[in-house]
């Protein structure tokens, strides 16, 4: 059953009152994630660590939506003082990948509301990555990067 309200974080207010379908961006490349959609999910806590790897000054990231802390940051940290939890019907939103926790609407999406979030009061959502993680995470994507440098 699909649940009432959905949520969607980001690093800006949006301009004029909907969400509209954007294409997604995910280094992988996976084509199950590179759907033109507003993107959502049931669980809040998730939706602000989608906004906080998002930030100003974060610039490689990753999100899980199965543990806690959900967003893990390879390179940057957030780097500005607010980002944005919109709150969303459910309606023409479909369920999307394995775990049933996103959601996407290939149809604009008018919030219910929209609530203004410190982005010191949500931190504990996400972390630093370990060198190792680093290492693999780079490796894995095939991106040449200086780790020595960044240390």
């Amino acid at each position: 059953m699909k649940p009432k309200y959905l949520y969607h974080g980001t690093t800006k207010k949006i301009l004029g009152k909907n969400l509209l379908p954007r294409k997604a961006k995910d280094l992988s490349k996976n084509p199950k994630n590179m759907h033109k959609a507003v993107y959502a999910t049931n669980k809040k806590d998730i939706a602000i660590a989608m906004a906080l790897i998002s930030c100003k000054g974060v610039n490689y990231s990753s999100l899980s939506f199965n543990h806690k802390p959900y967003g893990a940051i390879y390179i940057g940290w957030p780097n500005q003082k607010y980002i944005y939890l919109y709150i969303l019907p459910s309606k023409t939103f479909k369920k999307m990948g394995g775990n049933g926790r996103q959601y996407a609407s290939y149809k604009p999406v008018k919030p219910i509301a929209i609530k203004t979030l410190r982005v010191k009061n949500y931190i504990n959502l996400i972390r630093k990555t370990t060198k190792k993680e680093k290492t693999a995470f780079f490796k894995k994507r095939k991106i040449k990067i200086n780790l020595k440098r960044l240390s």
